[in-house]
């Protein structure tokens, strides 16, 4: 799986990337045809205390899934954003059993 790690209004220092790509390597575990995944990380309402946003994005076979969550770290907010896609990927590969 390829990541893409983006961030907007600010660089990412190596240990905030090493712990995204660490996580987001994980859900090829629920998910083995993951193709990719792209981390968009940016900086929003700078005077409010939740003010950090992680977007995630993989691409798998024929969809999209997307989660973007808002949280005091982007430590905290790719943790919410990689639970939440989780999910989805667990919810989808039961649907799959399903019809087959």
């Amino acid at each position: 799986m390829k990541i893409t790690i983006e961030a907007d209004q600010f660089k990412a220092d190596v240990s905030l990337t090493e712990f995204i790509e660490k996580k987001v390597i994980k859900l090829d575990h629920y998910y083995d045809k993951i193709i990719d995944a792209h981390v968009i990380l940016k900086l929003e309402n700078a005077g409010q205390v939740k003010d950090k946003v992680a977007e995630l994005i993989l691409n798998i076979p024929g969809d999209t899934i997307v989660s973007k969550e808002t949280n005091k770290t982007f430590e905290s907010a790719i943790d919410e954003g990689v639970d939440n896609i989780k999910r989805q990927l667990i919810k989808r590969k039961e649907k799959m059993r399903e019809t087959n």
